[in-house]
């Protein structure tokens, strides 16, 4: 599928961007990218002092792509007892979230929301009905019956 492969460029490319990687052209592009990004978290783990943060990640898909990426780095999310599967807890150099992980995060899931809101949409024109424009607002409710 065309849009499939268009997102998944896009998410080598935002990749790219984030570990300051060369030419789109290089064959190594995204594991040397992966590599100079594990490289800097270990310099950080080294150097700063780790944070325990907990995300509430709205939706799993968010979730999902959260996790995969904290473990891509060799991160390791957990949830402590009775915590709810939306939350995430992360033990991490605090540079690296501000100026890596979360900027990163955030790149990539709006691509992943604006991919899962295109498909959506296309599915329910296809299989439903082609207006999927939202409801209308009126100014007050509607009398009781």
């Amino acid at each position: 599928m065309a849009e499939e492969v268009q997102l998944r460029d896009k998410l080598r490319k935002i990749e790219a961007l984030f570990a300051g990687a060369g030419t789109a052209g290089e064959k190594i592009a995204a594991e040397a990218a992966l590599q100079r990004i594990q490289t800097r978290l270990a310099e950080l783990e080294r150097s700063d002092e780790l944070i325990e943060m907990q995300f509430s990640l709205p939706d799993q898909w968010a979730r999902r792509l959260f996790l995969a990426l904290c473990r891509r780095y060799g991160l390791k999310p957990y949830r402590l007892h009775r915590q709810r599967l939306t939350t995430v807890m992360l033990r991490v150099p605090k540079r690296f979230l501000d100026q890596v992980l979360w900027p990163e995060f955030q790149e990539l899931n709006a691509a992943l929301m604006q991919y899962l809101n295109d498909v959506t949409i296309r599915v329910i024109k296809d299989s439903v009905h082609r207006d999927v424009s939202e409801a209308a607002e009126t100014p007050q409710a509607l009398p009781a019956r």
